[in-house]
């Protein structure tokens, strides 16, 4: 059987097609220009799954539905993007129905990261599990929950945020409007934070030899690298942020206790050099002082996101 799925981003659309064993057959993406009515951008969506089944040799018929990951406050009962920010008008939008307007198929829709999960969960790093959460670290902190197989929604399907547990009472100001949340020590924008102090408060810092010392410039990765060619100040740049990154993983194991934790996003690129600070100080953090819980790096990359929203159609089937 063939799946389709796309992922709506704020900058592009990717669209596949999906075998049953999570393999994509062809993908293609396109430009969003999310400046322009909803209305036209799915309409693109939907031109883009039907010219991918045409290039494949396909017709209608040999595909089973398609899934669609968005990002945004979601009602998947209702196929609606309810609030999408980064969107010119997003607001209610009854996306499922417009996709099926050209696309004679059943059509889910889901929040971006929860598909993201399902996919790491069936085809990546989580695969065989049937409990699991993907961290997704980068601007923001993401997360979605999978639970004996299904995505964690909530009671109004705002469940699996994840990034805006407080994990330092009275912490930095978070966008959400609360202060410390995870999403603020633990992001990939807070590793870049901690590395700008340290070079701010010690000119010999290795960071400040970078960009011309111009600290705005720097990225997670080169904390990282600073780090890893031994700069003491990057070091410790690192140590807090995995200190941080240790607790929210330890709050989420207390409550979950899933098979796996996953994690993503850029800094995950680090592999062993992220985790092995996170795993010796989640000692401290979940209950009893260990846990079976593997907390492993992700492996379906940017493909996460339009291999799970296929998937959709699989695990709707099974309802």
């Amino acid at each position: 059987m063939i799946y389709a799925g796309i992922d709506l981003g704020g900058t592009t659309i990717k669209a596949a097609l999906v075998n049953e064993k999570g393999e994509i057959l062809i993908s293609r993406s396109i430009p969003t220009k999310a400046e322009r009515p909803y209305q036209e951008i799915a309409a693109d969506m939907a031109d883009l799954v039907l010219d991918l089944i045409k290039d494949q040799g396909l017709e209608l018929g040999d595909v089973h539905s398609v899934g669609i990951g968005s990002p945004g406050a979601i009602d998947p009962v209702n196929g609606e993007i309810i609030f999408a920010a980064n969107f010119a008008d997003f607001h209610h939008v009854p996306m499922a129905a417009l996709i099926r307007e050209r696309i004679d198929l059943p059509v889910y829709l889901e929040n971006d990261a929860n598909v993201a999960a399902l996919g790491e969960a069936m085809f990546g790093a989580g695969e065989g599990s049937k409990n699991s959460i993907l961290i997704t670290l980068g601007t923001g902190l993401g997360g979605g929950i999978i639970i004996n197989g299904k995505i964690f929604s909530g009671y109004y399907m705002g469940g699996g945020e994840l990034g805006h547990i407080v994990i330092k009472a009275d912490g930095f100001q978070c966008t959400c409007g609360r202060k410390g949340c995870w999403e603020v020590y633990s992001a990939a924008t807070a590793l870049i934070r901690m590395g700008r102090e340290r070079a701010q408060q010690h000119p010999e810092c290795r960071l400040n030899r970078l960009y011309d010392g111009d600290l705005t410039k720097l990225n997670a990765k080169d904390v990282f690298d600073a780090a890893n060619g031994g700069d003491v100040f990057a070091i410790d740049a690192v140590e807090e942020y995995s200190h941080y990154l240790a607790i929210g993983t330890g709050n989420v194991i207390n409550i979950f206790q899933p098979e796996y934790v996953i994690i993503g996003g850029g800094p995950s690129a680090q592999g062993d050099k992220l985790l092995d600070p996170v795993k010796r100080q989640l000692k401290r953090e979940v209950f009893g002082g260990d846990t079976k819980t593997k907390v492993v790096i992700a492996k379906l990359g940017n493909s996460a996101g339009v291999i799970g929203a296929a998937m959709l159609g699989v695990i709707n089937e099974n309802d």
